[in-house]
């Protein structure tokens, strides 16, 4: 009988342990339930953030990286050790094509020489090469190399530090290349490529969006800097210099130019000279051999809150006149002191820099139309624009008014005259060489005391004078007369 108790004390403990277990087990796993379907369930976050089509808001690049990088060139410039690093050139200095260093002889090349390296774009079919102004700076030579491996020697048609833009050449036909693009179009998260050549790794591509447009970030080296970079995100390093920023449809629409960097790699963000200034300057270095700056004659300001509460303007928005000029083309026009031009033939302007790229499209004596806003209104004006020297005239390259054509001399000569370098005058025609008294046959060795190896010696020297101060020419005639010339560029 107590046997029989204890079974039955045995079997109620499990009985009632069964079921204090089932009703914990169900009480824990519903905890548990409840949990995981609150956050943690893959298949609820998966169906909650998977795209219907991944692959839906990426642009198709790969046509227009095929288009690119046959059109982009390689370009390495051999420079004299004396001339690299010289003069206030931030570029130079802080960005792009790493041409100061020297190499140990036996390197065949000559340790008086510092290499360095860019990129470039092919802009038509006949050898037209658009590139960085500091790629090619004071180059004695530049050597390009097509996506063919293809070599050629490269002469300068023109620069223009101003913008940091260059044209080069090279006697090539049937090349592929670029077409200019809108770069004016462009919107902010619009995918664009950079193609170029970063690190001498040739016909690299990388992929980015618009970030900003119309940045002014204070590096140009020229006396009138024109700045208003396309600032994207896309992947550029040292050799990029010169190369192609392009949008989805293949169309070049900026010149890549400079990277914001504490390290000289790329950091993040990059920039680039738009089309709508490359373009005009490289159609002015071809035709005229010069750019043809117009200017407003203004002095101005980007109205931000304090400006606008000086000045009692009310709405933020417009660049401010701060002062015109006595002849500029805006005070002529009937633009005023005090004035906010907020119009610029249809384009609204709201920063300094977005005013200087809508102004660097046109040339001295073109029109254009301005809106201003004045004590609340808005007026119209239709301006003439003016040269730097104040007026609409053509500006001829400082080059061209010597009237002479020049050639290297030979190895010969320079030891016989005992001379390093210099370029012989073999034709003369109208100009200030002939109205000093050069004959054909001299050799300038020096100009305003610049030695000079080269017609882009010669440019550079004459584009770093002042045309209302003399220009002294020396050298030697081949009989071993030396003499020396004085005139000047204006009269």
């Amino acid at each position: 009988m107590e046997s029989i108790k204890k079974i039955a004390s045995i079997l109620a403990i499990a009985f009632v342990g069964a079921i204090l277990a089932v009703f914990l087990y169900s009480k824990f796993n519903k905890q548990t339930s409840e949990v995981s379907l609150q956050g943690t369930s893959p298949v609820q976050l998966t169906s909650l953030v998977s795209p219907a089509s991944p692959q839906a808001q990426l642009p198709d690049l790969t046509q227009a990286a095929e288009k690119s990088v046959h059109s982009v060139v390689h370009i390495t410039t051999k420079v004299k050790a004396q001339s690299y690093g010289s003069g206030d050139n931030q570029l130079f200095d802080f960005f792009f094509g790493p041409r100061g260093y020297n190499q140990p002889r036996g390197y065949n090349q000559e340790p008086e020489y510092n290499l360095g390296a860019g990129s470039g774009v092919i802009i038509n079919s006949d050898g037209y090469i658009v590139t960085n102004n500091h790629v090619i700076e004071d180059a004695d030579n530049i050597e390009v190399v097509l996506n063919d491996n293809r070599k050629f020697t490269a002469k300068v048609i023109g620069r223009d530090p101003n913008t940091d833009i260059a044209l080069v050449k090279i006697d090539a036909k049937e090349l592929p290349f670029l077409v200019w693009g809108n770069s004016e179009s462009l919107k902010l998260g619009e995918w664009v490529l950079a193609v170029g050549n970063p690190f001498n790794l040739t016909s690299t591509v990388t992929a980015g969006i618009v970030s900003a447009k119309s940045r002014s970030i204070g590096i140009m080296s020229g006396q009138l800097p024109l700045e208003s970079f396309i600032q994207t995100d896309a992947a550029v390093n040292p050799g990029n210099s010169g190369g192609a920023l392009v949008n989805a449809s293949g169309e070049l629409v900026g010149i890549n130019a400079a990277i914001a960097s504490k390290t000289g790699s790329y950091s993040g963000y990059s920039f680039a000279v738009p089309a709508s200034i490359a373009r005009k300057v490289v159609e002015d270095l071809k035709q005229f051999g010069e750019v043809q700056r117009a200017l407003l004659g203004v002095e101005i300001r980007t109205v931000d809150d304090n400006l606008a509460k000086e000045k009692s303007l009310g709405k933020i928005e417009g660049v401010y006149v701060a002062r015109v000029t006595e002849e500029g083309a805006a005070r002529q026009s009937g633009i005023k002191e005090g004035d906010v031009i907020v119009v610029v033939n249809g384009n609204q302007v709201n920063t300094v820099a977005e005013l200087q790229e809508q102004i660097g499209k046109y040339r001295p004596g073109d029109k254009v139309g301005i809106s201003v806003k004045r004590s609340g209104d808005i007026k119209q004006f239709s301006v003439v624009l003016r040269n730097t020297k104040g007026d609409t005239s053509i500006v001829k390259e400082s080059f061209s008014v010597l009237g002479a054509e020049f050639a290297a001399i030979t190895e010969k000569d320079k030891e016989r005259l005992k001379i390093d370098e210099g370029m012989q005058v073999i034709n003369l025609s109208n100009g200030k060489l002939k109205e000093a008294g050069v004959k054909i046959g001299f050799i300038i060795t020096d100009i305003n005391k610049s030695s000079v190896s080269s017609v882009e010696d010669i440019k550079r020297v004459l584009s770093q004078s002042s045309n209302r101060k003399p220009i002294l020419v020396e050298g030697v005639y081949p009989n071993g007369d030396w003499t020396y010339y004085v005139f000047k560029m204006e009269e």
